[in-house]
């Protein structure tokens, strides 16, 4: 693999491609962990971490144990149960290093072994063909992309609590009005680099 088709897989998770903005995986916790960028930062590096090492873990299984002996239809249940294991790890980890952050997230974290981005990242890289290193590339890209609508949508939303917004688009509508603008905003980067 060249390093540019590793910048190019990076950056098609982070900007074109988009799980969150452009793919709409991962809305859960767009919406419940984004009110404060503090909380958002937090969140997102715990995705970026699981949908990491879940791709490090879950590539090698697919490819060398459920490919091979044609138990291809197991690949959900196996990512989930990898992905569950490994958020059960980062939980403890956090709980364990960084208390506040643990407790900030309070039921936000175990909601990240439902969280479809990260499963999303495991199934597209066997689905795309990438290979073990381009399946790191496109997760790192993934949870890169991930924190970086997140921290922009924390920010949008802190500077709506301050907003005079109308009565009937208090709460959830300016939310959603609020992630579709986000959203949009990401429409220009398709086709950079022919992704």
């Amino acid at each position: 693999m060249t390093n540019g088709s590793f910048f190019a897989i990076i950056i098609g998770g982070l900007l074109v491609n988009n799980f969150v903005l452009s793919q709409f995986l991962g809305i859960c916790p767009f919406l419940g962990v984004s009110k404060k960028i503090g909380q958002a930062v937090g969140m997102s590096l715990a995705v970026l971490a699981v949908m990491t090492l879940a791709t490090a873990v879950t590539w090698p299984i697919y490819t060398y144990l459920l490919a091979p002996n044609g138990m291809d239809y197991l690949q959900t249940l196996v990512f989930i149960l990898v992905i569950a294991a490994l958020v059960q790890l980062v939980e403890v980890l956090l709980k364990r290093f960084i208390p506040t952050l643990y407790k900030a997230l309070g039921l936000y974290l175990p909601l990240i072994t439902t969280n479809c981005a990260v499963l999303g990242v495991t199934i597209l890289n066997i689905d795309n063909g990438y290979n073990f290193w381009q399946s790191l590339a496109n997760a790192l890209g993934a949870g890169l992309g991930f924190l970086l609508a997140m921290v922009l949508f924390a920010g949008v939303r802190e500077r709506l609590d301050t907003a005079p917004i109308p009565k009937g688009l208090k709460g959830l509508p300016i939310t959603l009005v609020a992630a579709a603008l986000v959203s949009l905003s990401f429409v220009g980067f398709q086709g950079l680099f022919g992704l």
